[in-house]
């Protein structure tokens, strides 16, 4: 692909440029009003300043009500830059909005003063998702420069709320607008692993769980005057663990190739130690392969709940924080995964593979409206932590591996 040669040369000659891009993007912190934030709206001010002059049509803003915002809405952009045909669009997907940094302390410096240092750009929102925001418009970027076309047209979406559930950006999208077609070729860079092999095409099922059990407060030298919630909701995580043999059967699409059904949080009882506790919380994590009906599960988490509030005069209030089933999966065969899997390959030297994960991600959005969406870039997973960072290594590799999906018939 002597065309592919031209616009990777070209994509190295970006790289001050992408630089200061992710800088400038990382100064305008997008944090939704959950998180304590003003939303999106001037990053998508300034990432709309970007488009208008590069070559980018058909821009529409979409605007998400939410009074919440100073602006009274969560924007949402998408744009097209037309290739030799129409007949189908390649899109790239990322998210404008970002998680809050955390603690400050644990930051070697300003969370949005992003800086560099070996090889690397350091600041909240780099990785995720502005490595491959900036990497999808630095590709397209240099199509221009070279005047190469792509043989498809090539579509971005720069999308809100991605943080906080997606019910303001890519669902509001999809729910208002006609811009995906089902032969289109759907990238979401919003899974990957450091060697850039793995292609996220299917995700389990997410159940969380919150369990409040009542029982009766005591002073702890007469347990016999009181009901202890604490040693009821422990017997009820050790009889929770048995679901891990009631649905064992494995899924080696997946890693790991299990239903997962884990205790996580535990809310304080208590304050002393001479008392026994009259009600007591805990949450579950489960991820459930998609082989598994999910209400099946719940009717058994409540009759193992049932059994003990009859063992210890409990009551077990069992609360849905979270449920998503799965999504259907996307084929490993998906035009989508077979032009990631060739462009890795050239790119990176490395053979790609088609695998499903326990975490959410937004491509299970697209593929519940029927579309054919897979996740990939290549990252070192330090999203939502301290001095998360993206290798400008990365960012540059995967704007070339854009480009190589672009080039392909």
């Amino acid at each position: 692909m002597p065309s592919f040669d031209r616009i990777a040369k070209r994509i190295d000659s970006f790289r001050d440029e992408m630089i200061d891009c992710q800088i400038k993007l990382c100064a305008i912190p997008a944090l939704a009003p959950q998180s304590g934030g003003e939303g999106e709206a001037r990053k998508a001010e300034f990432l709309l300043g970007y488009l208008k002059p590069n070559g980018w049509s058909d821009i529409q803003l979409i605007k998400a009500p939410d009074l919440e915002t100073p602006a009274g809405y969560r924007p949402n952009i998408i744009a097209l830059y037309k290739g030799r045909s129409s007949a189908r669009t390649i899109w790239i997907m990322t998210h404008m909005d970002i998680v809050p940094p955390g603690e400050q302390s644990l930051w070697q410096g300003d969370p949005y003063k992003a800086w560099v240092e070996d090889g690397k750009i350091f600041g909240r929102g780099v990785e995720d998702n502005q490595q491959d925001m900036v990497a999808s418009l630095f590709a397209v970027k240099a199509f221009r420069a070279e005047g190469i076309l792509p043989n498809y047209d090539v579509g971005v979406a720069l999308v809100a709320d991605e943080e906080t559930g997606s019910a303001k950006g890519i669902d509001y999208v999809l729910q208002n607008t006609k811009a995906f077609r089902k032969d289109d070729l759907i990238i979401a860079p919003d899974a990957g692993n450091e060697e850039g092999t793995l292609i996220e095409v299917a995700e389990k099922s997410i159940l969380w769980l919150k369990f409040k059990t009542v029982g009766k407060q005591a002073h702890g030298s007469t347990p016999e005057k009181g009901i202890n919630s604490f040693k009821a909701a422990s017997y009820l995580i050790t009889k929770l663990d048995k679901l891990y043999g009631l649905y064992p059967k494995p899924d080696r699409l997946f890693d790991p190739p299990i239903s997962t059904f884990e205790p996580t949080k535990k809310d304080a009882n208590v304050p002393n130690v001479n008392t026994i506790p009259g009600e007591d919380v805990f949450y579950m994590d489960s991820r459930i392969l998609p082989g598994y009906d999910v209400e099946a599960v719940i009717k058994k988490i409540r009759a193992a709940a049932d059994r003990i509030e009859q063992q210890f005069k409990v009551k077990i209030e069992i609360e849905e924080k979270q449920k998503a089933p799965a999504a259907p999966p996307t084929s490993a065969k998906a035009p989508v995964v077979l032009a990631l899997k060739k462009a890795v390959k050239d790119v990176y030297g490395k053979d790609a593979r088609a695998k499903g994960i326990g975490g959410g991600t937004v491509a299970a959005v697209f593929r519940r409206a029927g579309f054919k969406a897979a996740c990939w870039s290549r990252v070192d997973e330090t999203a939502h932590q301290p001095n998360e960072y993206c290798k400008i290594d990365n960012m540059l590799g995967d704007s070339k591996v854009f480009a190589h999906v672009f080039l392909q018939d």
